[in-house]
Parts: C-alpha cells; sequence; structure tokens
C-alpha cells in the first residue's frame, strides 16, 4: 500500500511556465527585443534557465555572457515566483483526497530550494507539505535517486510505500532507482517526449487519475 505521495514541482504540481518566461521577456524588453510568446517557452520549462536562456537569446553555458546572463534570469524570477504560477487543474483535489486518506505528500523537485521553499509558501501549502527537496538538497539531482531517498527519511516512509509523479523522464528514471512507484503525467512540459514511452508504472491524464494507481 502506499504511504505517500512525492510529486515534482515544474510541469507536475504547478505550472510554474508563465512566470518564468515573465522574466525571460523582461530581460529581452531591457534589450530591447520584443517578448517571445510563452508557446515557445514552455516546451523547455523543465530545463531551467538553460533551456529559457537557449530561446530566449540563443545562448549556451559556454557562451561568454551566460553566466552573467543565468544570474540575472535567476534574480528576475525569484522576485517573480507566483504572478501568475498555478497548481494544475485537479491536483488540489488530488491533495485533498490524499490528505484525506492519510496519505502524506511532498515535493522532490530539480529546482533550487531558494525558489523551490519560497514558492511553496506563497501557494500557501508549504504547511501541508511533508518535505521540500530541492535541485540542491543533496549532492545529485534527478535522475540520480538520493534527492527522492533524502525525502523518504524527512517524511518517514520506506521508498517501497512510495509513489513519485513527474513530467520527464528523468522522474520516472530516478523513481525505478528508488524503488519506487513511478506515474508520469501527460499534461505536463514532456520536453518534447512521450511518456508512454518511458517505462513508468502508470501513465495519467488529469491529477485525479493519480488515486487509481495508488491502490
Amino acid at each position: 500500500m502506499i504511504e505517500a505521495v512525492l510529486f515534482d514541482l515544474d510541469g507536475t504540481f504547478a505550472d510554474t511556465a508563465p512566470d518564468l518566461a515573465y522574466a525571460l521577456n523582461v530581460m529581452r524588453s531591457t534589450r530591447r527585443l520584443p517578448p517571445i510568446p510563452e508557446s515557445a517557452t514552455r516546451p523547455v520549462t523543465s530545463h531551467g534557465a538553460r533551456g529559457l536562456l537557449g530561446v530566449g537569446f540563443g545562448i549556451t553555458p559556454e557562451h561568454a555572457d551566460y553566466v552573467a546572463m543565468r544570474q540575472e534570469f535567476l534574480e528576475l524570477y525569484a522576485t517573480n515566483l507566483c504572478r501568475e504560477t498555478r497548481l494544475f487543474p485537479g491536483m488540489g483535489e488530488l491533495l485533498q483526497s490524499l490528505e484525506a486518506r492519510k496519505i502524506v505528500w511532498g515535493i522532490v523537485t530539480n529546482k533550487a530550494e531558494r525558489f523551490a521553499k519560497p514558492l511553496m509558501e506563497q501557494l500557501q501549502l508549504h504547511e501541508r507539505s511533508a518535505c521540500v527537496v530541492g535541485g540542491d538538497t543533496t549532492p545529485r539531482m534527478k535522475p540520480h535517486p538520493e534527492p527522492l531517498f533524502a525525502a523518504c527519511r524527512l517524511i518517514g516512509v520506506e521508498p517501497g510505500r512510495c509513489a513519485y509523479v513527474g513530467d520527464d523522464r528523468r522522474d520516472v528514471e530516478a523513481a525505478c532507482a528508488a524503488g519506487m512507484r513511478s506515474i508520469a503525467v501527460r499534461y505536463g512540459y514532456l520536453n518534447g517526449g512521450e511518456p508512454d514511452g518511458w517505462g513508468a508504472d502508470a501513465v495519467v491524464d488529469c491529477p485525479e487519475d493519480v488515486l487509481k494507481h495508488l491502490a
């Protein structure tokens, strides 16, 4: 029986794409460049600053200006974490259902703690979440299982009694490596991938469907 459900944050738990796109377009505006539509930035949201700067300015980490521009982007994002970020439709209902069943839930994300924890506070969910494990909480990020193991220690539940829900192949790989039930979502960012081919234990179309795979 599953006793805990852990969620990826960006693209699984909350739709953070609008605020990440906003930070990028502020940078473009200061350089007198036109805004980029969210439809162009949404697919790379899970890649963070690297993906967004690549779309917005065509630069990679090897570019001479990348470090400075990445810092600028992150500072802008830090002050605009929750302008338009919202839970995905049905996620609030899923959390209520989990809590009613005494199933604890938490967040395991590659997003740095300095963004993930304040974002959960601004969403007014930090007191309900059993843990928030960020990309810098442990020495290694997903797809390594270490962040998931850290979450298990924090919530006091063995990995085999946990499910991990995510919208990226890395999430499925991390869950499998940790010995957790893996649930992929079709509604997330997906990075252009097809979740049915990731080898997850289940693939769902909406948050409420997660409940069907916890028995």
